[in-house]
C-alpha cells in the first residue's frame, strides 16, 4: 500500500460512524414520527392486504361495500393507504365480508426504544400463539383464511 492510501485508510478508520449499530426504529423515535411512520406502514399494509383477499375472493369494490353494510366511498376510505383513521367495527365488517377475523395484540415492546407498550394489529383466524418474532416497523398485519396466509414480507 502506498503511503497516501495508508494515509487515508487511516483517516476512515478514526471516524466512528454515529449511527452504527442503531436500526430504523430507533432513528424514528429519535426524530419523534415513529408512531406517524408505524401507523401509515400498518394502513398501507392493511389496504393492500384487503386489497389482495378481495381480488382472491372476487369481489368488486360494490359488492364488497354491500357485504360491508356500508357505502362504496366508506370502503375506499379502508382501502386508500394514506388514510389511518380506521374504526375497528368497519375493520371487523371488512374483514368479516373477506371470510376472516379481526385478531389484536396489546405487548411489550421488544426494542429498548419504545418507552410504552406497543400494540401490533393483525385480521385473521391464526391457528397457534399468534405469536411473530417481528418488531417495530416489521409488525405488520396479517389476513389469514383456512386456506392460504397473506402475510406482509419481513
Amino acid at each position: 500500500m502506498t503511503k497516501i492510501a495508508e494515509r487515508r485508510s487511516s483517516k476512515r478508520a478514526k471516524k466512528p460512524n454515529p449511527h452504527t449499530g442503531s436500526g430504523f426504529d430507533e432513528f424514528l423515535v429519535e426524530e419523534g414520527i415513529f408512531e406517524e411512520v408505524q401507523a401509515k406502514a400498518l394502513k398501507r399494509a392493511l389496504a393492500e392486504q384487503l386489497e389482495e383477499a378481495m381480488v382472491a375472493a372476487k369481489l368488486t369494490k360494490i359488492r364488497m361495500a354491500e357485504q360491508m353494510k356500508t357505502s362504496r366511498s366508506q370502503l375506499d376510505r379502508v382501502l386508500d393507504p394514506d388514510n389511518v383513521s380506521i374504526q375497528l367495527d368497519t375493520l371487523i365488517r371488512a374483514a368479516r365480508a373477506l371470510g376472516k377475523t379481526v385478531e389484536i395484540q396489546i405487548r411489550k415492546g421488544a426494542n429498548p426504544a419504545f418507552t410504552s407498550d406497543e400494540a401490533s394489529l393483525g385480521v385473521g383466524g391464526i391457528a397457534g400463539s399468534g405469536r411473530t418474532r417481528r418488531s417495530g416497523l416489521s409488525k405488520l398485519p396479517r389476513l389469514v383464511s383456512r386456506k392460504k396466509a397473506w402475510a406482509a414480507p419481513e
